[in-house]
């Protein structure tokens, strides 16, 4: 069964999406401007294992089991998250099946997964009042890890400091928090979720773009906005940039190159070379980028 989710995920993406996916539609950032695990409702918390399960199951299309959660390889697996590893609550009719046991921290953008099957003598002997019980340490010690603390994509707002914080989530405009977003978050991948929970509106990746966009807002900054496009992943990677993945965004002030910028890497717009400006830089207006 490990090798069948192996072959069909080897390096842990398609799981990690589907965990993102899950944390997202929780949060909601789109309609609420939520961003944080503290700021749900308990109620919430409790339905981001119901989540995983049903976007692991669709992502990698399990069927469905005959008394647990999933069929996969003609056995039935019952999947089980846990915000705390190794705190999976595992309930009387799961116990002698195989578990997906999954946990995720946005706080540490990390996500673990494996498999172990729920015996009798790896579980704790105590249990709730749904006379639920957890793995005991010869259980957790029995899982067979599929991808642990592997990478989850980044909720680069859990990065930003408090007063960052507020002065983007100050203006009301939903433009303008955008505006403020890409100023204060330099250097940092902007994920379309991210751009959703602060600009709060239907059409949020409009706020990114030219054409009245941040993009074009903040040219005469001297800022400019990589999004997943051939060239700007080039500029990203001459300037040591992260690069873009697929509905990211990464910002950064340029400035034109100069005698004082010695030995820093340039990248070439309309006939200019350009550098990351240093602190002490003027703004000056930078040229628009091509999109391709």
């Amino acid at each position: 069964m490990a090798e069948e989710i192996l072959r069909a995920d080897p390096d842990g993406s398609r799981f990690a999406g589907a965990v993102r996916r899950s944390i997202d539609m929780l949060l909601d950032g789109q309609h609420t401007g939520r961003f944080r695990w503290d700021q749900l409702f308990k109620t919430e918390k409790a339905h981001l294992g119901t989540l995983i399960e049903i976007n692991v199951q669709r992502e990698f299309g399990f069927a469905d089991g005959a008394s647990m959660d999933y069929s996969i390889s003609g056995s039935d697996v019952d999947c089980k998250y846990s915000q705390t590893l190794g705190q999976w609550m595992i309930p009387p009719e799961a116990h002698g099946h195989l578990l997906l046991v999954v946990w995720a921290s946005d706080e540490q953008s990390q996500w673990s997964v494996g498999l172990v099957r729920a015996l009798p003598e790896r579980l704790n002997n105590g249990g709730n009042r749904d006379a639920k019980k957890t793995l005991n340490a010869a259980g957790r010690g029995a899982v067979r890890w599929l991808f642990r603390d592997a990478p989850l994509q980044e909720n680069m707002l859990l990065r930003l400091s408090p007063a960052d914080i507020t002065a983007v989530f100050s203006h009301k405009s939903g433009q303008r928090r955008v505006d403020e977003l890409f100023l204060r978050a330099q250097g940092r991948r902007v994920s379309r979720n991210v751009v959703a929970t602060v600009a709060m509106q239907e059409d949020y990746m409009k706020r990114v773009r030219y054409n009245g966009g941040s993009r074009s807002r903040l040219q005469r900054h001297g800022i400019v906005i990589l999004g997943h496009y051939t060239r700007h992943g080039r500029i990203a990677e001459v300037l040591g940039l992260p690069v873009p993945g697929p509905g990211e965004s990464v910002s950064a002030r340029l400035s034109p190159a100069r005698a004082h910028h010695v030995g820093v890497p340039t990248v070439e717009l309309d006939g200019q070379e350009w550098v990351l400006a240093l602190a002490d830089d003027p703004e000056e207006t930078v040229p628009r980028l091509p999109e391709i």
